[in-house]
């Protein structure tokens, strides 16, 4: 494999490239690596850069400099895959590399020019006419492309049989799947007062995998959920997850809620398709109970005649998908009644979640995103979620939340979802699978 590099800076490289296996790879003759620098390809004293057009401050390398460097680089080592790196490139993760290493395998390619950037970067124009990728090393910038270049290096170059000396470390590579890897310990056995776990040194090898990848479904599940997530995920695989996270409960409050054009704080009516439909969202996202909240003694009355015809009556025979989702139905007269109930049944109080379409601005400190799911997690506590009926939930019940969901927005202003529709986005958001790629190498 023949991997070029064209940069402002050559002599950046030269330690990178004969340190450890990489520098092993080249004097082995696995790998062939030559760098080139822009300033080689004009006249002595031209300049490389020139300013952008229009009004905003920036130098960009020089087209033509860029070509002149590709057209060498092709004619010493072959037709190059070309990668530029910038801000605006797709994200370099681990299913972007094995998405590289098949397309050249693919065009039966063996050489990559890498093209690092400086200054402003490069015209648009080059990108547009020579890049097979443009790359991102995250959300931020640095002074030039030359470390997410030696970032992609590192990175591809696992890749390539020979290289790494055990393939197999390579296959079981974090985020080579849906899990990061599990954690790894060597002697000693104490250390910092911290022991090796017992299971690792029982010489029982299906225990020892077990508890591997035990480890490493907490371990995704509680720190790159975002990332599981973009998997297909098998049954098994979503049992293991549903059981790594906290217990998540929700709970619609009928009481605690603004009424009437005039927003004051009283009580809703329960409606039966609310019932239904985010108890078959709670059922679907994993949520263990569904609580609903209401201090009206008539409404508690009904809805619990309402549940006994699926949970103890002819509804169990009638619909069993039905009767299964309303089994976690539970009516209750105030918010205080769902945290009992749960601290009872997990042993701990949980982490309460409000929701709303829009907060008064005080809440901006307990503010969180859908992909927090850590921040919440790490507590290690069962996650409560709070739905409003009537205009929303009144501000005390939001003040006894531990944090606040960003609310759900659109593309337009219009902003009045039903609570049964906001509720089967926010489970999505909060625990549902976004499939990106197959759960295969």
């Amino acid at each position: 494999m023949h991997i070029s590099i064209a940069t402002v800076f050559p002599e950046l490289y030269a330690p990178f490239l004969k340190t450890s296996l990489i520098g092993r790879s080249v004097e082995s003759g696995i790998l062939d690596i030559s760098t080139y620098g822009f300033t080689s390809f004009v006249k002595p004293k031209e300049h490389i850069d020139v300013p952008t057009c229009g009004p905003t401050p920036g130098m960009l390398i020089k087209p033509e400099v860029v070509d002149r460097v590709i057209q060498q680089a092709e004619a010493k080592a072959g037709k190059a895959f070309k990668i530029f790196f910038s801000p605006h490139g797709d994200m370099l993760d681990q299913k972007k590399l094995l998405l590289i290493k098949r397309k050249l395998d693919d065009r039966a390619l063996s050489h990559v020019l890498l093209i690092a950037g400086r200054y402003e970067g490069m015209d648009a124009r080059v990108e547009e006419y020579y890049a097979d990728e443009v790359l991102s090393v995250g959300d931020f910038v640095l002074l030039g492309g030359d470390l997410p270049a030696m970032m992609f290096i590192e990175g591809f170059v696992r890749h390539i049989p020979k290289v790494v000396g055990n393939h197999g470390s390579v296959e079981n590579d974090s985020f080579t799947g849906p899990l990061v890897d599990y954690p790894e310990y060597c002697l000693p056995v104490v250390w910092h007062d911290k022991n090796v776990p017992d299971i690792i040194r029982s010489g029982n090898h299906k225990a020892i995998a077990e508890w591997r990848t035990q480890k490493a479904v907490e371990r995704t599940a509680l720190l790159k959920f975002p990332w599981a997530r973009s998997f297909h995920l098998e049954n098994v695989q979503k049992k293991q997850f549903l059981v790594s996270i906290p217990a998540h409960y929700v709970v619609l409050m009928h009481s605690e809620v603004l009424v009437g054009k005039e927003r004051v704080v009283g009580n809703t009516s329960v409606t039966s398709i609310d019932v239904h439909d985010i108890a078959r969202s709670a059922c679907t996202y994993g949520f263990k109970r569904f609580f609903i909240v209401t201090a009206l003694k008539d409404q508690q009355v009904i809805v619990a005649k309402f549940l006994e015809f699926w949970q103890e009556g002819d509804g169990i025979t009638y619909n069993q998908t039905r009767h299964e989702a309303l089994a976690r139905v539970q009516v209750v007269p105030d918010l205080s009644c769902v945290r009992a109930a749960i601290a009872e049944i997990e042993g701990k109080a949980p982490v309460v979640i409000a929701t709303s379409a829009r907060f008064s601005g005080k809440e901006q400190e307990r503010l969180i995103t859908y992909d927090q799911q850590a921040d919440v997690w790490k507590k290690k506590q069962p996650v409560l979620m709070l739905l409003g009926t009537g205009q929303g939930l009144a501000q005390e019940c939001i003040d006894k939340a531990d944090y606040c969901l960003e609310p759900l927005q659109g593309l337009t202003e219009y902003n009045h979802l039903s609570v049964r529709s906001a509720a089967a986005i926010i489970f999505d958001r909060w625990l549902g699978l976004n499939v990106q790629q197959k759960n295969k190498k």
